[in-house]
Order: structure tokens, then C-alpha cells, then sequence
């Protein structure tokens, strides 16, 4: 049963939470029917989270998915202090099992930011540290994120992208990388090959929500001195099992008795 909701703040609390938990995205006579909101009410509040930030309307001009802000709030649920710990003991344990660095990252703009990361013992090492941002086009993270999204939203984003060569790989074909994108859409696994920097090889795959969706990515980088782009294969159990052991730290949100 539909109950109209009363004050402002409960309005935009549930209209962020519904847009946040829909398999698809929600325009705002969607919204509204979903809510009981007044009409009018409904088109000026998703106006308002839409400038800023917290929804992004999809390329039809008319359906609402979550914005880079709401994405930012759900990040720092999983940075926050209460998964804090078993989020970086779950990184460690794979950057140990693989002998290499690993990090997580999240969309930022155009751009992927590494929330935590943990380094390799190897005396040869890449220093990223937390908090820095690096392109979508030629990042592992990036090019995974991208494919996350629907095809007309991918070719708006690499349409507005300059795709600078930044090493000896990267891909500065719209059409190529596109191309590429769709082919991560399909095995769910993203491999920077020597395309941010020369002699640096990345493998990402998604984190996922409650309801399947990416949340942020988890990578492997190193020189190619010790992995290849051809070593994807051998890196991916160990991948996707600690991006599913993330994954459910989402879950655990609303157990009374979680990690302080």
C-alpha cells in the first residue's frame, strides 16, 4: 500500500532510495506513482537532486539512475571505519596470494579514485596512493566501469573523453575503445595493458550491490616484468572470489551486531 510521505527530507530520502535499490532506471512519474509523492513535488525534488549530483538522468532526458554524489555516499559506507578492517584484510589477502598490488576504485567524474590499496612486497613496486584519480579510458577500473553502463550513456561519456595516448597501448579510437568496452560489458574482467603507463599491466573486476550492480572495482596492477596481460586467466579465481568476499560486506548493513 502507497502512503504519501510528509516532510521534505523524507521525500528525498525516499526518492534517493528508490532510484538506489531499482534494477532500472526511474523517471520521476515513476517515482511518484512508487511514492505517492505529489506530481509536481516529485519533478522538482529530482530536479534538485539531479543539480546536485545525487541522480544523473539518463540519455532520453527522462529516467533517473544514481549520480556520481550517491555513488560517493555508498562508497563510504564500505570505507567507513565499521568494514573498514575486514575490507583491508580482504585486499591484503589477495595482494598476498597474488604477490601483487591491489586496490579498489570508484567513479569519480570521469575519472576512477582509489579508495584503499594495499602494495606488493616485491622490491619492484607502483606507488598510487589513496585518493588519486586516474582516466576511465585507459585504466583496468575505468574501461570496467564504463561497461557497467548503457551502451548510449558509454558512447556520451567517451564522446565528451580526449583520449590522450598515455603509453605505448592506449586505445585513442572512439570506435575501438567502444568496441573494447563491450566486450568487458560481456566477460565482466577489464585488462589495462600497458595504456596508463607503459610496462604496468592491470586486471579489474566489479564489487557488486545487494542487487547486482557495480559498486567499485578491484584490481591487480604490476610491471610486466612479473604479470602480463595474458596471465587474466590465472588471476581471475582469486578476483572474483575476494570481489564477492566485498561484496558482501554491502549486505551487512543492517545487522545489528556487524564489525565496530
Amino acid at each position: 500500500m502507497k502512503r504519501e510521505r510528509g516532510s521534505t527530507i523524507e521525500r528525498v530520502l525516499d526518492i534517493l532510495d528508490a532510484v538506489a535499490s531499482s534494477p532500472k532506471p526511474l523517471s520521476a512519474t515513476e517515482i511518484n506513482d512508487e511514492l505517492n509523492l505529489p506530481k509536481a513535488t516529485a519533478h522538482r525534488l529530482c530536479s534538485e537532486l539531479e543539480a546536485r549530483g545525487y541522480l544523473l538522468k539518463q540519455i532520453n532526458g527522462k529516467s533517473y539512475v544514481p549520480g556520481n554524489r550517491l555513488r560517493d555516499v555508498a562508497v563510504g559506507v564500505l570505507a567507513n571505519t565499521r568494514f573498514s578492517a575486514t575490507r583491508h584484510a580482504i585486499l591484503t589477502r589477495l595482494a598476498e596470494a597474488v604477490g601483487e598490488t591491489c586496490n579498489i576504485a570508484y567513479p569519480d567524474g570521469l575519472y576512477m579514485a582509489y579508495s584503499d590499496r594495499v602494495e606488493t612486497k616485491a622490491p619492484l613496486r607502483l606507488q598510487f596512493p589513496i585518493g588519486m584519480r586516474v582516466p576511465l579510458y585507459c585504466t583496468a577500473s575505468g574501461k570496467l566501469y564504463l561497461s557497467t553502463l548503457p551502451r548510449a550513456r558509454r558512447r556520451a561519456i567517451v564522446g565528451k573523453l580526449d583520449l590522450v595516448e598515455r603509453a605505448k597501448n592506449t586505445i585513442t579510437d572512439p570506435a575501438q575503445l567502444l568496441e573494447e568496452i563491450e566486450q568487458i560489458h560481456r566477460s565482466e574482467v577489464s585488462v589495462d595493458n600497458q595504456e596508463l603507463y607503459d610496462d604496468v599491466v592491470a586486471i579489474a573486476v566489479p564489487i557488486k550491490d545487494q542487487q547486482g550492480r557495480f559498486y567499485s572495482s578491484l584490481a591487480i596492477q604490476a610491471p610486466t616484468a612479473r604479470v602480463t596481460a595474458a596471465d587474466r586467466d590465472r588471476f581471475l579465481p582469486l578476483l572474483r572470489q575476494a570481489a564477492e568476499d566485498l561484496s558482501s560486506l554491502t549486505e551487512r548493513d543492517d545487522e545489528p551486531n556487524g564489525e565496530n
